[in-house]
């Protein structure tokens, strides 16, 4: 399936800043209230349905150079448009 990239920006961060940009967004998810991204000219509102799916990844991304490897950890939620009744399939999830 195409992908269509809807909003994106990326930018390095404290970890303070970008915690308040996360309770945010669960503040969005506990209230039900529509998320807005913006930055700049660019934004979207986006209305999450009561049960999206949630993935959680970490990587380790090496060089093919030799140079450090990245970590990185993604927080995900997906959902089909206009679809508010899908259910959870995996295990728990624990984050400590």
């Amino acid at each position: 399936m195409p992908e269509e990239v809807l909003f994106k920006t990326e930018r390095r961060q404290d970890r303070a800043s970008i915690a308040a940009y996360l309770r945010t967004v669960a503040d969005k998810l506990d209230s039900g209230e529509s998320m807005t991204l913006s930055a700049g000219s660019e934004s979207v509102t986006l209305d999450v349905p009561t049960q999206p799916t949630f993935e959680v990844k970490a990587e380790r991304e090496t060089s093919s150079s030799g140079g450090p490897a990245e970590l990185s950890v993604e927080f995900e939620l997906e959902w089909d448009e206009g679809d508010d009744d899908q259910q959870a399939t995996d295990s728990e999830l624990s984050i400590e």
